[in-house]
């Protein structure tokens, strides 16, 4: 390989024409159909030869510095699509691409804030969205381009466009409230920047082996796992976050095969393995290879480091190798992490002074106390821990909130030059200091190490996704005409380790007295599902007029989290679902092969009365699977527990694409009677089954990163786990 310094190059553009040039053979990207086999394999020169090919199209169609949205399904197709925007000085704007039936309102927000002219995407999802688009008025004056279309013949027509380090590379919508979108402008300079800093903080060098399943419209997956191997001009192995929902093990098996060194998520999915592996499943994997652990874009637990240790250490896996990290969109991905083969740092802390933002450090106190999950050493170029009220420093051993400056800070929002001044450009009240960024995280420094201790604003985090509580209340309060508009919270509570969703709402006055409260809890769980893809895990209906609010009017949702923690609100009617995790095989009662449609509804009815916490009688199998509540991560798991019970592999889109559990079963058992492997094809559309959908259900988790969340997620996780990410 040749020599050269990654500073000197001013753009993602000169690396990767550096790349083609200097190392044309070399693998850069390979990706794992259903997460087992290699189905495409990208070399550099291809790479660059693709998005050539893709820009001179795009130059033809728009000019330099105009956006354009990419709406991708997990899968190799997104990369020659991402650098033709860069080749093109096209601002390529990432998202998922929409689901059947679903509700477009994020991505008009998107399309409408970003001003966006071009919609590239690949043929499959343009056929199926197409009729969508065409009914929506913000789709209509648009170009759309099936990138995959484009003949490579075109790249030797390719013009270099006028960039330089200041030049916008994309703008990374940050998985905050659907009505207000906020595009963060990452420049080139920033990414450049940040790519210096994860290396340096992870100690990658050329020898390093990047594994990974995060969406690629996330920071995480875009920034860590595509970009951050380019920069290391080393080879990337990628899979869909589907292919990990619906079987952990591919990504423990992929970083044996492979002898992969980095890989990560949210801490849920290192939950999600401890859960769904088995012993015997992981006899032929060796994890010794795999020296950065990665974990973040949401809360990082420290019982979570600790099972997941324990139940792989015996297939080679070592407690150093887990990299606790801390970042978001606004900082372009990475802002602290761990050093390299030390084990994560554990601070155990006075929960009660916790929650008053001191911090009192418990050495065999008998007192309440919370275990802290370090997030590592400073690599920025500077952090402080900001009152956020008076806004100046804050006291040793004081909570408060994270700033942060240095170059991987992006140039703000789009669009937003008020919102950027406030967030972007923050000063010291005393000493004027500044500018810095306002994370909105809160957090403090011990002995050199960051740890962070919650969110300044009301953002819940579930599997890695940004979920904010006003966008769920307004879902919930229009679910059924018994609930009283603006007078409801959404918050999470952490139970069993993990962060899961309840909703206190009140009811109106002239409802209570024959107040049904099976229909209306069904209602609040089957909108927050169908709009949110969140399992709604307890509802509380109060009495009118109860609910805490401020002087002003406005919503105290501490103060409702607080009130059904100490059982004090007035509640008038309650449910509260399943909150343990069920396995995969909890309903496993036999290993047929071949199974009736009575067999298969009496085991989906058997699995999801444990999963939502219903009396098996009550599930009634003419009704839609969303009507109790389901989310996409549940879907998966119940499309891998019906595999495995019928011994047969499942498109995990059964779920959405068969909406009754009687249309289920009936397929299935007509699927199983054939021993045939399942693609899971939807059925003619019919009023019968109008709530279709496809595949891209599955995918807003991770999240999470955006959003580890905003899913898998990403098809899933991307928006569920999506990578998502502590953004606001």
């Amino acid at each position: 390989m040749a020599a050269m310094k990654n500073n000197e190059f001013a753009t993602l553009v000169d690396l990767l024409n550096y790349r083609s040039a200097h190392q044309p053979n070399h693998t850069a990207y390979i990706f794992l159909e259903e997460g087992e086999k290699e189905s495409c394999k990208l070399t550099y020169e291809e790479l660059d030869q693709q998005a050539k090919a893709i820009a001179v199209s795009l130059q033809s169609l728009a000019k330099v510095g105009e956006r354009a949205l990419m709406l991708y399904p997990p899968g190799i197709e997104f990369l020659p699509a991402f650098f033709g925007c860069l080749y093109a000085g096209i601002v390529p704007v990432p998202a998922y691409p929409p689901r059947s039936n679903q509700n477009l309102t994020r991505l008009e927000s998107i399309i409408s804030d970003a001003e966006v002219g071009l919609v590239l995407t690949t043929e499959s999802v343009l056929e199926k969205s197409k009729s969508q688009f065409a009914q929506n008025s913000h789709f209509t004056n648009i170009h759309y381009v099936a990138t995959e279309t484009i003949s490579t013949e075109l790249a030797s027509n390719w013009q270099k466009p006028t960039l330089d380090q200041n030049s916008l590379a994309f703008l990374q919508y940050t998985s905050g409230s659907t009505g207000n979108p906020k595009g963060v402008m990452v420049t080139h300079q920033n990414i450049l920047h940040n790519e210096r800093l994860i290396k340096m903080a992870m100690g990658h060098s050329e020898k390093t082996m990047f594994v990974g399943w995060l969406p690629l419209f996330h920071d995480m997956g875009l920034v860590g796992n595509v970009l951050q191997p380019l920069y290391l001009g080393i080879p990337s192995i990628l899979m869909s976050p589907v292919a990990f929902l619906q079987k952990p093990i591919r990504w423990l098996q992929a970083i044996s095969r492979y002898k992969a060194t980095t890989s990560g998520g949210p801490n849920f999915a290192y939950d999600l393995c401890v859960q769904k592996i088995q012993p015997e499943q992981c006899t032929d994997i060796d994890l010794s290879s795999w020296t950065v652990a990665f974990n973040g874009a949401e809360p990082i637990r420290a019982e979570t480091l600790e099972k997941f240790t324990k139940t792989f250490a015996p297939f080679g896996f070592r407690p150093q190798a887990f990299y606790p990290c801390y970042g978001m969109a606004e900082t372009t991905l990475f802002v602290s992490g761990g050093l390299q083969s030390l084990s994560p740092v554990f601070y155990e802390v006075n929960r009660t002074q916790l929650q008053q933002n001191r911090i009192e450090r418990v050495k065999n106190q008998p007192v309440d106390s919370q275990t802290l999950v370090g997030c590592g050493q400073t690599f920025f170029d500077k952090i402080i821990i900001v009152d956020p009220e008076s806004q100046i420093r804050c006291e040793p051993n004081q909570v408060g909130e994270i700033w942060v400056a240095g170059g991987s800070v992006a140039k703000g929002y789009w669009n937003r030059p008020d919102l950027t001044e406030k967030t972007f450009g923050a000063q010291l009240a005393d000493t004027k200091e500044g500018p810095f960024l306002r994370t909105g995280d809160l957090g403090f420094f011990q002995e050199g190490e960051l740890f962070i201790t919650g969110r300044l604003k009301d953002v819940i985090i579930i599997r890695g996704r940004n979920h904010y509580p006003q966008d769920i209340e307004q879902t919930v309060e229009k679910s059924h005409p018994a609930l009283r508009a603006n007078s409801g919270a959404a918050f999470a509570v952490e139970i069993d380790g993990t962060e899961q969703l309840v909703i206190a709402q009140e009811v109106e006055r002239s409802f209570i007295r024959k107040l049904d409260v099976d229909e209306v809890v069904a209602a609040i769980r089957k909108a927050v599902s169908e709009e949110h893809e969140l399992l709604v895990s307890a509802v509380i209906l109060l009495k009118t007029a109860s609910i805490p609010k401020t002087s002003s009017g406005k919503i105290q949702r501490h103060a409702c989290k607080q009130g059904y923690l100490e059982n004090t609100l007035n509640a008038v009617g309650s449910w509260t679902g399943m909150t343990e995790k069920i396995s995969s095989s909890t309903a496993k009662t036999t290993t047929a092969k071949q199974a009736t449609p009575r067999e298969i509804q009496q085991w989906i009815i058997y699995w999801l009365s444990q999963k939502v916490k219903l009396e098996p009688w009550a599930i009634d199998p003419s009704k839609a699977l969303a009507d109790y509540g389901l989310d996409s991560v549940t879907a998966v798991e119940l499309a891998d527990g019906l595999g495995n019970w019928l011994g047969q592999s499942l498109d995990m889109t059964l779920a959405w694409n068969f909406p009754t559990i009687e249309a289920l079963a009936n397929y299935l058992a007509s699927l199983s009677n054939s021993n045939t492997k399942s693609t899971a094809e939807p059925p003619e559309q019919t009023p019968e089954n109008h709530s279709e959908q496809d595949s891209n259900q599955l995918i807003e988790v991770a999240t999470t990163l955006s959003e580890l969340s905003e899913l898998e997620i990403a098809q899933l996780l991307a928006q569920e786990i999506t990578m998502v990410q502590q953004s606001k």
